[in-house]
């Protein structure tokens, strides 16, 4: 069985460097991984999502209720090319509003609330501030924003300057003096970002995208799948957890010390609270990609595999495709902008193509983590290699 009716495009052909791709575990059943919406003792979390979203009836299909408008989710783990992939997005142009990472601040309130991001907390306040986001609603979002905006303006918007659509007009008020900024507008200067102003932009889009990083299990989104008012897409983009582990090391490099430590060292203890960390991040994104490939009743249309290293090898097909299962235009600004950031630099080694270029980026991690850390990956994060089709080292070489 191929990866499924979108994904099956992921294929030995576009990647000379895997198998083909072949679901060997046991798929999972659509209920399985139900997360409770028992915020327990948390009142400040209970009172957040109290008002959040009440059920909806389901009196007309999504796609009907959405009036053809598509609600898009690209699903991914830190350090797996989401934010690139995000801009196949967020350059689409002016029929597109797309916010990134709006789920940051959901995950640093409860962190400082509960604790800790436990998932039971968690996976409710996620598909609740998105569903809310989804249809142009920041209410919620705002009750999770520190410091509180002041009616419905808020200078602390994290990375604002990821969005276009919230640095355009008429969402880009007048700067004003004096008023500290950290996630400013890059192309001009715009005032505290007016809530209010980003929801009637919102309104105004034909299509919503937003990216996330904080997601952990699928099935926790199934009620976004059956709300009628939304049609949504999700894309879940996944990479070499090899890969991954070698770029965050470099990236958050104070929390990886532990990591860097064993790479010098000698034994790599199994049952380390970072080794069991690995191995839950690998299994949530291969469970949640199980669900997604056994195609169940409410995910039937709605959801597609994308591998980084296919899309760092062919930047353009991948996003066509990505466009196609949408069901939405493929529009000439996107393509200029992937061609802009992905082409090889001619200022010292003459002209490389671009399929060229990015393969180096995807072989990177085999020079950087020393053969060791690999092992210990492929030990305990093996199945999802399997289930993604990579290819195991089976020595230095």
């Amino acid at each position: 069985m191929v990866i499924s009716g979108v994904s099956d495009k992921l294929s030995p052909k576009l990647t000379p460097l895997t198998p083909l791709l072949l679901l060997s575990a046991p798929l999972l059943s659509a209920t399985q991984h139900n997360v409770s919406t028992d915020v327990s003792s948390h009142q400040h979390v209970i009172h957040l999502l109290e008002n959040s979203t009440r059920p909806v009836q389901q009196s007309a299909s999504p796609a009907s209720a959405a009036g053809g408008r598509k609600h898009i989710l690209l699903l991914a783990t830190t350090r797996t090319g989401s934010s690139f992939v995000g801009e196949f997005f967020n350059q689409q142009g002016s029929n597109m509003f797309y916010l990134f990472e709006p789920l940051w601040h959901v995950e640093r309130m409860l962190t400082i609330e509960t604790g800790g991001t436990n998932a039971t907390v968690a996976g409710p306040a996620y598909r609740d501030v998105l569903r809310q986001l989804f249809l142009c609603d920041f209410s919620l979002l705002e009750s999770f924003i520190e410091p509180p905006p002041e009616d419905h303006v808020t200078a602390a918007l994290f990375r604002r300057e990821s969005s276009q659509s919230l640095c355009e007009d008429p969402v880009c008020t007048p700067f004003v003096r004096k008023v500290f900024e950290r996630y400013h507008c890059r192309v001009r200067r715009c005032g505290p970002l007016n809530l209010t102003l980003a929801s009637q932009s919102c309104l105004q889009k034909e299509h919503r995208a937003i990216k996330s990083v904080r997601v952990r299990q699928l099935e926790t989104l199934r009620p976004l799948a059956e709300d009628p008012r939304l049609d949504m897409k999700f894309i879940q983009l996944v990479r070499d957890p090899r890969a991954v582990l070698a770029s965050r090391m470099v990236a958050f490099s104070s929390k990886y010390h532990v990591w860097k430590r064993w790479a010098v060292d000698g034994d790599l203890p199994v049952d380390e609270d970072e080794v069991r960390k690995l191995k839950g991040n690998c299994d949530n994104i291969r469970m949640s990609a199980e669900i997604g490939l056994k195609r169940p009743p409410w995910l039937r249309g709605r959801y597609m595999l994308v591998r980084y290293e296919d899309i760092a090898r062919f930047p353009m097909r991948k996003a066509a495709e990505m466009y196609d299962f949408i069901g939405i235009p493929f529009t000439a600004k996107v393509e200029d902008w992937i061609l802009k950031n992905t082409q090889a630099s001619k200022e010292v080694s003459g002209v490389y193509s671009t399929q060229k270029n990015s393969s180096e980026q995807v072989e990177k991690w085999r020079f950087s983590i020393p053969f060791k850390l690999v092992q210990l990956v492929q030990k305990v994060c093996g199945p999802t290699m399997t289930l993604f089709g990579y290819k195991f080292a089976e020595n230095k070489d």
